[in-house]
C-alpha cells in the first residue's frame, strides 16, 4: 500500500510538473528546481510514514510549520487545523519553494 501510495504522489509531482505555470514559463530551470523541490518533499514525507496521511488530507501541516522563535520544516506560520491537499501541497513547492526547508 505504501509503495501505491508513493507511486500516487510521485504521479501526482509529475502531474504538476506538467501544468504548473512556472513549467509553461520560459525559464526551464525554474521548472526543473521545483521538480527537485517536490521530490524532496515526496522523499520527506516517505522517510516520516506521512505519505498516506498527506494522500489523505490527514496532516495538519501547522504541527510542522515555523512558530514564532523556532525552527520548523515549513517556513510559514500556518494556523491550527491546516489540513492541504497533496496537489495544493505540490503547487507550493513550485510557486513557494522557499516556504520548504528541504527546498533550500
Amino acid at each position: 500500500m505504501l509503495k501505491r501510495l508513493t507511486a500516487l504522489a510521485a504521479t501526482s509531482a509529475t502531474a504538476a510538473l506538467l501544468i504548473s505555470p512556472v513549467a509553461s514559463a520560459n525559464n526551464s530551470s525554474q521548472a526543473i528546481e521545483g521538480a527537485r523541490c517536490v521530490k524532496a518533499g515526496v522523499a520527506f514525507l516517505v522517510q516520516n510514514n506521512l505519505i498516506s496521511a498527506a494522500a489523505q488530507q490527514q496532516i495538519d501541516y501547522d504541527t510542522i510549520d515555523t512558530d514564532a522563535g523556532s525552527p520548523g520544516l515549513i517556513n510559514a506560520d500556518l494556523p491550527a487545523g491546516s489540513f492541504l491537499s497533496l496537489g495544493t501541497v505540490i503547487r507550493l513547492h513550485f510557486t513557494n519553494p522557499e516556504l520548504f526547508d528541504w527546498c533550500n
